[in-house]
């Protein structure tokens, strides 16, 4: 495809506001502008994606798994680029790749690959989600017990002399195993924190807060809840403007009605964001998986230790919209804003998220359904569904 072009729909949502009968116009992977159809220059290569909607692609900032691959079992850039691509079908044009708590030398190995996915710009690849293994065994969920251990000064050194090698970084920590001053060091080296897997009271949060900590992970699930006389930190989460928080809408891990409060509780600047927690099984047929040599069971949209713990979710983004859309009423311009803008925000990441003028040209187009259409990186489309686009001349 020409690396000038206009995509038009009846549609296009970039991000903040909704455009009648429009186009994006991209070059060399950016988006030039928004504009009405009538207003293409004539020399434009125009594909038309008729009565769609074209919006930003979104953002996960979860992503343990997919395509048959979970990361911890196959820490390569070979399984990153899996992931990515398995997720491209329903949507997703970045995602941080996920590391579930696990040895420090899988770690190592896992940053490794991170590093060269950056170096070769692969599509779709945001950057590493390091959750764990500093975290509460109260709120361990399904992280392993056995490797969940407080954060030493040799681990610290560790993560900052690799910060800034692997694309955007993440790491989801407890006040109970990390120090304040800890995530202070960590947030100077650039990664972004997140609060999770921890049994804290709503008090101890905000000096992490003012360290810098500015996530929470995926919210309501493995921490200290909101109760009427201690808040937890889904209390700390919700009253507070400077946390971002995680959510995964596949309707087990948190109940709509928990899901319809917490949005109209939610303090903001910072938002409630849309992630999956996807595993392996994202685009495939498996009944399972292993986990830390343990067995993950797959049925009804569910994913479960032996004993029922939930074992991650098996969700795509682009079921998640859906389903804040259709069970929580939200207008579809908003749910697609919790899988794209506000996850981009969370993340600092200024040119995902939306379709402005400098913003990266990751979309997509989406059937008056509601089914999708096509998945779009950089200006080229890396997923095409049955519905075509066609060709015109401007």
């Amino acid at each position: 495809m020409n690396p000038r072009f206009a995509l038009a729909a009846t549609r296009v949502f970039d991000g903040h506001i909704t455009h009648e009968n429009a186009a994006v116009l991209v070059e060399a992977g950016r988006i030039i502008e928004v504009l009405p159809r009538s207003a293409l220059p004539t020399d434009m290569e125009v594909h038309e994606a008729g009565d769609a909607l074209i919006a930003p692609g979104y953002v996960d900032l979860q992503v343990n798994g997919g395509g048959g691959v979970l990361f911890n079992n196959d820490p390569s850039v070979h399984g990153i680029e899996t992931i990515c691509r398995a997720h491209a079908r329903f949507g997703t044009t970045a995602l941080m790749v996920t590391l579930i708590t696990d040895t420090p030398d899988l770690k190592k190995t896992a940053i490794e690959a991170g590093a060269r996915a950056s170096e070769a710009a692969l599509p779709g690849y945001l950057g590493l989600h390091l959750e764990g293994p500093h975290l509460s065994l109260a709120r361990k969920g399904t992280h392993d017990p056995a490797l969940i251990r407080e954060m030493t000064e040799q681990d610290l050194a560790f993560l900052e002399a690799e910060a800034g090698r692997f694309g955007r970084q993440m790491i989801t920590i407890a006040p109970e195993s990390v120090s304040a001053g800890q995530v202070a060091r960590l947030v100077a080296a650039g990664y972004h924190v997140s609060l999770g897997h921890t049994d804290t009271p709503c008090a101890a949060v905000a000096a992490y807060v003012e360290a810098g900590a500015s996530m929470v992970t995926h919210l309501f699930n493995a921490m200290s809840q909101l109760g009427n006389r201690e808040p937890g930190l889904v209390g700390a989460a919700l009253a507070s403007p400077a946390l971002h928080c995680g959510l995964i809408a596949d309707g087990f891990h948190v109940d709509p009605v928990t899901m319809r409060i917490a949005l109209a509780a939610k303090r903001g600047p910072a938002r409630i964001f849309l992630v999956t927690d996807a595993m392996s099984t994202i685009g495939t047929e498996a009944t399972g998986f292993n986990l830390n040599g343990r067995s993950v069971y797959r049925s009804g949209g569910r994913l479960t230790l032996a004993d029922g713990t939930l074992a991650g979710a098996d969700i795509d983004m682009h079921s998640c919209v859906r389903f804040v859309h259709d069970e929580l009423d939200l207008p579809l311009e908003e749910s697609l804003r919790m899988a794209s803008l506000y996850a981009a925000d969370a993340i600092g990441a200024t040119t995902k998220g939306q379709l402005t003028a400098g913003s990266d040209a990751d979309f997509v187009v989406i059937a008056p359904d509601l089914s999708l259409c096509s998945t779009w990186i950089a200006g080229e489309c890396v997923h095409q569904a049955d519905q075509q686009i066609g060709r015109m001349s401007a």
